[in-house]
């Protein structure tokens, strides 16, 4: 049934953004056969980004976790104007994570759940994905998370 994501997203009260347009020498996504590779978003929102700094300093795991949503819905936007229609999503393959914190702070996988559980919740099983979660030192823009992800669609 077209227009079944986008109602997902409405029952869950989210609104996809206009896309990010790149700030450096990239493309925002990539076709290639059945996958579209959509570069990692940091949690843009209004023109800022909303949750800058390191986590396990200036940023919460909460306020981490909120910042992998708001990427995940930047993600969105991107895979939107990719394809045209979310429906055409087949499954999210794997989302990657970057999040800025110092080399003791150890909970990367709980922050990055903020991401994988706006996938589940958006797209269902379809939305269950491989995942890598690592710690950086920064991000651009003192941004507190990026997230990348891979996506198979019809």
């Amino acid at each position: 049934m077209a227009g079944t994501i986008e109602a997902k997203l409405k029952e869950l009260g989210i609104e996809l953004p206009q896309p990010a347009v790149p700030v450096a020498n990239y493309v925002p996504y990539v076709i290639t056969g059945s996958l579209c590779v959509v570069s990692g978003q940091v949690p843009l929102q209004g023109g800022k980004v909303a949750v800058t700094g390191k986590l396990g300093v200036d940023v919460s795991i909460e306020q981490g976790q909120e910042a992998a949503r708001i990427c995940f819905v930047n993600l969105l936007a991107q895979l939107k104007a990719a394809v045209g229609d979310l429906d055409r999503v087949q499954r999210v393959v794997r989302l990657g994570g970057f999040i800025a914190a110092p080399p003791e702070f150890t909970q990367q996988h709980i922050v990055m759940n903020g991401a994988s559980d706006l996938a589940v919740a958006v797209f269902g099983d379809k939305g269950r994905h491989a995942r890598t979660t690592i710690g950086v030192p920064s991000l651009p823009t003192d941004a507190a998370v990026e997230v990348e992800g891979i996506f198979e669609i019809a």
